[in-house]
């Protein structure tokens, strides 16, 4: 991997497309979405369970649990789900935002503040370089969270029809 230096990318390094993604890799919300598939489907287990905090008093509120339980806890997991929707979806975000700037030719950056943005054209080993790291390594993570979301959406429409047919 050719390395270059700080002289000849004039981009923060902070805004400097591979540091953001080392950063994202790196963070602990971000990373559960390179973990194995069994830690990733915990965390996102834990964030439904930990929804039902939330849903679960709405949905009482709702169907009384000792007389509409089967409403009860459909509604309960439905509302729960919407927490595991946000997160994927906040994940989902910040992948690929990551990714265009990874994949993208010129860098939009800020030298000191919102007022005072330059454009940055990458030199053609870097591109390279961080379309490689796109292919090999945030691609497959984007397409494990449009799994995810399309597995959602099935088990969404089930408990719908399941719902509709009470």
């Amino acid at each position: 991997m050719m390395d270059f230096s700080v002289s000849d990318c004039p981009v923060p390094a902070e805004q400097q497309p591979l540091n953001e993604y080392e950063a994202l890799k790196a963070s602990n919300f971000f990373s559960t979405c390179t973990s194995e598939w069994q830690k990733y489907l915990s965390k996102l287990a834990w964030v439904w369970v930990f929804s039902w905090v939330i849903a679960g008093p709405v949905a009482a509120a709702s169907f009384s649990p000792q007389k509409h339980i089967v409403q009860f806890m459909l509604c309960g997991a439905g509302l729960a789900t919407v927490g595991v929707i946000f997160t994927v979806v906040r994940w989902y975000l910040g992948w690929s935002y990551v990714c265009d700037r990874l994949t993208s030719p010129t860098i939009f950056y800020e030298e000191s503040g919102w007022y005072d943005g330059q454009t940055w054209t990458k030199p053609q080993e870097i591109l390279t370089r961080d379309r490689l790291i796109v292919s090999y390594q945030v691609k497959p993570i984007i397409h494990r969270l449009q799994q995810t979301l399309g597995v959602i959406a099935l088990i969404v429409l089930l408990g719908e029809l399941f719902w509709y047919f009470l």
